[in-house]
C-alpha cells in the first residue's frame, strides 16, 4: 500500500528595523515570502522531495540626502526549536525537511548560529528611491521517512533586520 502525506510550509513575516544612516533619511520596509509547498510525499519513494520558495525585502527612502543601509535575513527555527534538522508536524507525527540557500541543499538558512547561513546585503539609497533584494529559498524532505498519511506544516518566521 502506498502512503501519501501533504506537506506545506507557511512562512510568517517580520520585519525589524535599525536605521544605522543619516538622521535626514528615514526608512520604510515590506517583506514578503511565498511558502514553499513539497506536495504529496510518498514515503516509498527513494528520491528525496524538493521544492523551491522566495522571498522579498522593499524598502523606501525619505527624506534627504542618502545612506548606507545593511540587512540580514533570519528564519526560525519552527516546530523543531532548532536548525539541524526542521520538521513539520501532522498532530504529533513528524516529517523532517530543512530549508537552504541554495537549490545544492548544502547551506542551511538560519540565523547565522550553528553553521547556518543569514543572507546579508547593503547599498547606498537616496531619498525618494526604492532598495529591493530579493532571494530563493530551497526545500527538502528526506526520502524514505516512516510516517503517518496527514497533512504535514511547519510555520517559519523570515524576519529581516536593517
Amino acid at each position: 500500500m502506498v502512503r501519501s502525506v501533504s506537506a506545506i510550509l507557511s512562512l510568517c513575516l517580520t520585519a525589524g528595523f535599525a536605521a544605522g544612516a543619516h538622521a535626514a533619511v528615514s526608512f520604510s520596509c515590506t517583506v514578503s515570502a511565498s511558502g514553499i509547498n513539497f506536495g504529496i510525499y510518498n514515503p516509498l519513494n527513494a528520491t528525496a522531495d524538493a521544492a523551491a520558495g522566495s522571498w522579498s525585502v522593499i524598502c523606501t527612502a525619505t527624506g534627504s540626502g542618502s545612506a548606507t543601509v545593511s540587512g540580514t535575513l533570519t528564519l526560525s527555527t519552527g516546530n523543531s526549536g532548532h536548525y539541524a534538522t526542521r520538521y513539520m508536524l501532522s498532530g504529533t507525527n513528524k516529517l523532517n525537511y530543512n530549508i537552504y540557500l541554495t537549490p545544492s541543499h548544502t547551506q542551511i538558512l538560519g540565523d547565522g548560529t550553528g553553521g547556518t547561513i543569514a543572507p546579508t546585503d547593503s547599498g547606498t539609497v537616496t531619498a525618494g528611491q526604492i532598495y529591493q533584494v530579493t532571494g530563493n529559498m530551497y526545500g527538502l524532505v528526506a526520502a524514505q521517512q516512516d510516517v503517518a498519511a496527514g497533512g504535514y506544516s511547519d510555520a517559519i518566521v523570515v524576519t529581516v533586520t536593517y
